[in-house]
């Protein structure tokens, strides 16, 4: 053996061809609603809207599927944006005073493997400009601006600042024309004495064009004076002596007339007349939630219609006493008045209108609402105002994620009925009104789910077909307990009770929007999901021991739920559980709507968080693990099977429950630092005092062979003693050879936190070729299903097993529950012997079966300095053959890269930096699909998509009919600069696909010549995902926590293997 331990393996080219034509890393899109939003823009001649953010992203959307994305150089808030209608081309005004032109720019062509390819088109930042500051006794912030105003000409932009003065810049060069600029002292030389007083007027408020005369501005200053501005002139046209402080001014359609709103909660009508040069008061003043004190009108829109009074639209004006802490938006036509009352802040809002010059009304159809944690669109043209569902930028937080699953091909039969579902709970359909663009991706080969676990008991069921995340359906699990807030006890919508409405209070607020970041019991909250495709049946479980097996129903139904208790202590003395109580479940009958309905309630005793869940539908078994062990249930007879302890009698941790996790948190770290300091002082192994067996015998001599290669890190073994040891990690069901070479059959298997593994073989009936089939007397439905402890396999440092995968005789994934019975994948083969995958926290391990005799192994934290979090069987197509595929093990570490090995030779085919390793809540929240895509959380309301596939890939492809031709634009160095938001889109090819034409633009893919926010965004910047709260993706756990308490010498490698990454070519990583 000694000779091969030090031979370099050289490079196969023919290998490394087929592995660029497999895997290729790309982040591709960013799915739900982003992440601290500060603007809002739109474009009514192209139908697009951008939303801007507080870390400097922007983002562009129309049509569903049609998405653009674009990131400012410095981590810095969009405080106002602004479209050229019609153009391509964004104005955005950052906090730190620059204003920035953006436009769709078309990219120069490219090569992919050998073939050529158009360019992209992406939102590229074409120029800057900042206001300078006037040297003097004038202080900086008096050119600080306050408001834009893009004229209709597209030529000029008008600026307002803190000093009261306005000036211009010509467009799209970003000049300044300091002929037109206009100080405030110009102003106020023309002011009457009584209103001049001495007193400044204040920044400019608000800046508005005149509806039917180009030339004229309204400027509205903080003080309260506005005035008609005559840009051609130069001089004031008319002057309103307004005398409250000012929000915000609107036109009406005419330019007869505007409105201006005030920090009272009032707003003012003033005529425009041309005889009349000074107008000292307004034609009416309300204030519509008076007479007592209200907060400021932020914003007011006044929208004429053919039907007769015009729409009033603004934001705030609650009375300050009794509703200050509201987030509202009234809406009033003359009798009707509905104060929308929403659960996160107002960012802005806008109306979708006619803006025809031959057009007489605005009749508006729709308003949009940017709040701080989703958007809401109400239609304005149905009676009632009812609100719009959203086909994207739906708010996946609108109760914390607490897990998620992906399910890719779902037959179109249960797709059709979980749409169906969806439409029975919100049946109201009308057409979207943000249509701009163009989805040019073609329909998806096949239908994916992405499945959301929420902490109010709900799970939510999307759309992750293409580009756009669309909400189907959602599944609430709350009305099989009794909660603090029944739904079942109380059916009624209180709005339609009358003698509720004949007490209802004013303001006549309406509850809006789907964000609610509370929940009625924590202990609700979803950990593990598993969905059976073909079968219809859904498994959950959440965080007080609940586990639900639900079936698909497509009518209402009332029935009460089966509930069998599974005590998991197996009366094992000297344990007492200190956590929550378990949920008391409902035992009279309650109605469920069309959709998955619960079937049997499995309660675990202790009632901890379920940690690990498996489903088989076809033997009707599930399985279910917690802190303290594992369960069997058969939920077709009702009946337990297996309930098996695994705690270790110093398991006390164990005892106290995840919501009591918080007080024992100090204790975890003292403990964690223990442990570091003690294996500092210590350079001897601690003994493991455990039983010997043939499959330690085979680690100890596989480690032995390997002790003294340089390359690899020395583990430590963990302590036996270690907190949460008995924690079940992962569940497995398979149909392998357990007990002998000849017979195989149902078994189970069960991964602890202590490096324990169980087998266990199972007696379904009429399943295998075990004693089950050879019992002819017996009916299926008298006999039980049996489980009897096949195997029990201790690793040998204890590390936590993540995984368990049985592979069969060709090395192949075995199928899926029905699909190799119902002839939808390839049988697994059952002649040649079967094999274990087991992948703990420090290594992969193949182990062959029926003797779990140790086959091969790569122990990644020896040669990498990490650990495994999450861990896929993952099948690869060729980009280039079409019938060529490989079955590859995908690994995500705690370091946030990608490790793809083959199977099951286990050997290091690519490697990928994906996430930041200080991003504890997106490593803990990252899923995989089964063709190489992957889902994680970047913010607790967005998901971002990546592909390890070179031929998979979910991107945005739209295009946008433009005024201009699309051309790209070089920069200084002869490169094109396409900054991307949140550093996604990253390319570690360097190549993209794609098509454009002059109108064809495709949204962004390609790498960002600016550096890459994902290495090197600081941990305190708005980009920053360290602050996240933990809780939104699961719990946290003392693994997670020794992540950051590394040794200096762990430190220093991990530092060297990254350099030595970098320093290799940008192609694919070779391990």
């Amino acid at each position: 053996m000694m000779k091969f331990r030090f031979r370099r393996q050289g490079t196969d080219p023919q290998r490394e061809k087929i592995k660029q034509e497999l895997f290729a890393f790309n982040k591709t899109v960013e799915h739900g609603f982003p992440h601290q939003p500060s603007a809002l823009a739109f474009d009514p001649r192209l139908q697009l809207m951008a939303i801007g953010t507080k870390s400097g992203a922007i983002k562009i959307y129309g049509a569903p599927g049609v998405e653009f994305t674009g990131l400012h150089k410095d981590t810095t808030a969009v405080t106002q944006m602004h479209f050229l209608p019609g153009q391509g081309r964004l104005l955005s005004l950052l906090d730190d005073n620059t204003i920035h032109l953006w436009e769709l720019v078309a990219g120069p062509p490219r090569e992919l493997g050998g073939v050529k390819k158009e360019g992209v088109v992406s939102l590229n930042e074409v120029g800057s400009y900042s206001l300078p500051g006037r040297p003097g006794i004038e202080s900086c912030s008096a050119t600080r601006v306050t408001v834009l105003l893009l004229l209709k000409s597209c030529d000029l932009l008008c600026i307002g600042t803190e000093g009261g003065g306005v000036y211009f810049l010509e467009l799209p060069r970003l000049l300044l024309k300091d002929n037109l600029t206009l100080p405030q002292d110009q102003i106020t030389q023309s002011l009457p004495d009584d209103y001049r007083c001495g007193k400044s007027l204040g920044p400019v408020e608000s800046l508005q064009e005149h509806p039917q005369q180009s030339g004229k501005i309204l400027i509205g200053y903080s003080r309260g004076l506005v005035v008609l501005w005559d840009l051609n002139a130069r001089h004031a046209d008319q002057l309103f002596l307004g005398k409250q402080q000012l929000e915000s001014l609107v036109w009406e359609r005419s330019g007869s007339l505007f409105v201006s709103s005030h920090n009272d909660g009032g707003y003012s009508v003033w005529s425009v007349t041309s005889g009349n040069a000074c107008n000292p008061q307004p034609v009416s003043s309300t204030i519509p939630y008076g007479p007592f004190p209200c907060k400021a009108i932020n914003k007011i829109l006044w929208r004429t219609t053919q039907a007769g009074s015009p729409v009033l639209l603004y934001s705030g004006g609650m009375p300050r006493a009794s509703y200050g802490d509201r987030h509202c938006l009234t809406i009033q036509q003359d009798k009707d008045h509905v104060t929308l009352d929403f659960t996160s802040r107002v960012i802005d809002f806008f109306t979708v209108h006619s803006v025809e010059q031959e057009k007489e009304f605005d009749d508006p159809s729709a308003l949009v609402v940017l709040l701080e944690e989703e958007l809401v669109v109400i239609d304005l043209q149905t009676p009632g105002w009812p609100s719009l569902p959203t086909p994207y930028l739906a708010p996946l937080h609108s109760s914390a994620i607490t897990c998620s699953c992906h399910i890719s091909s779902v037959p179109p039969k249960l797709w059709e009925r979980l749409v169906n579902a969806g439409r029975a709970t919100c049946n109201y359909e009308l057409i979207w009104p943000i249509c701009g663009g163009k989805n040019l991706a073609p329909p998806p080969k096949q239908q994916e789910l992405l499945l959301t676990g929420h902490e109010d008991g709900t799970v939510r069921f999307w759309d992750a077909s293409g580009v756009a995340l669309t909400p189907l359906y959602k599944l609430s699990t709350a009305n099989v307990f009794h909660t603090d807030c029944d739904p079942c006890d109380d059916p009624q919508d209180p709005g339609n009770d009358p003698d509720m409405q004949q007490e209802e209070e004013w303001p006549p607020f309406r509850k809006v929007g789907c964000f609610d970041p509370y929940s009625d019991d924590p202990r609700l909250g979803i950990q593990k999901i598993s969905l059976c495709k073909y079968s219809n049946k859904l498994l959950v479980a959440g965080t007080a021991g609940q586990v639900i097996v639900l079936g698909l129903n497509d009518e209402r139904s009332d029935h009460s739920v089966d509930v069998s208790v599974v005590d998991l202590l197996q009366d094992r003395e000297g344990f007492t559980w200190k956590g929550h109580d378990r949920l008391e479940p409902r035992l009279k009958p309650a109605p469920f709507p069309p959709g998955f309905q619960p079937q049997v309630l499995v309660q675990c005793l202790p009632p901890a968080s379920v940690t690990a869940v498996a489903l088989h539908a076809e033997w009707n078994l599930i399985a279910f693990g917690t802190s303290h062990g594992f369960g069997l249930f058969d939920y077709h007879r009702r009946n337990a099977v297996l309930a098996r302890c695994t705690l270790h009698p110093n398991d006390s941790l164990a005892m106290e429950g995840p919501l009591s996790r918080v007080k024992s948190l100090k204790k975890s770290l003292r403990q964690s630092f223990r442990r570091i300091r003690k294996s500092r002082v210590s350079g001897k192994k601690r003994t493991i005092t455990t039983p010997t067996s043939k499959v330690q015998e085979a680690n100890a001599a596989l480690a032995e062979q390997e002790e003294v290669a340089p390359v690899q890190r020395r583990i430590e073994p963990r302590s036996a003693d270690d907190s949460l040891s008995g924690v079940v990690r992962c569940l497995c069901f398979a149909d392998t050879f357990l007990r002998d070479g000849t017979h195989h059959g149902p078994t189970l298997w069960a991964g602890t936190n202590s490096g324990s593994v169980y087998a266990y073989a199972l007696e379904v009936p009429g399943v295998g070729s075990g004693r089950a089939c050879e019992r002819g007397g017996a009916s299926e439905s008298s006999t039980c299903v049996e489980a009897v402890l096949g195997k029990e396999i201790q690793l040998m440092h204890r590390a936590p097993v993540v995984s368990i995968s049985v592979l069969d005789g060709r090395g192949k994934p075995l199928p899926d529950p029905y699909e190799a019975s119902q002839d939808l994948a390839i049988a697994p083969d059952m002649t040649n012997a079967h094999s274990v995958l087991i992948a703990s926290e420090e290594q992969l391990k193949v182990f062959s079966l029926p003797k779990v005799s140790a086959k091969t192994k790569f122990k990644l934290t020896a040669h990498e300095g990490c650990r495994v979090r999450k861990v896929a069987l993952v099948v690869f197509s060729s980009a280039v053959q079409e019938d060529y595929s490989e079955h590859t093990l995908v690994c995500l570490t705690n370091l946030g890269d990608m490790h793809l090995f083959n199977i099951p030779g286990l050997r290091p085919q690519v490697r990928y930096d994906c996430i930041r390793k200080e991003d504890i809540s997106g490593i803990a929240s990252c899923v995989f699909t089964k063709n190489g895509q992957g889902f994680y959380l970047i913010s607790p309301s967005e998901y971002e998509r990546f592909s390890l596939s070179a031929k998979v890939l979910t991107e945005p492809l739209c295009s946008v009919q433009l005024d201009r031709p699309l051309e790209f634009t070089l920069a200084s160095d002869g490169t094109t600069t396409q900054p991307q938001a949140n550093g996604t889109h990253k390319n570690q090819m360097g190549h993209v696909e794609g098509r454009s034409e002059h109108t064809h633009t495709h949204a962004p893919e390609t790498p960002s010549s600016l550096s890459s926010p994902v290495l090197e965004t600081p941990l305190d910047s708005p980009l920053s995902c360290a602050d996240l709260t933990l809780d939104s993706t699961g719990e946290l756990t003392v693994e997670d926590v020794r992540d950051f308490l590394t040794t200096v010498d762990e430190a220093e490698n991990n530092l060297k293997n990254i350099k030595e990454e970098e320093g290799r070519s940008p192609g694919i990583l070779i391990n």
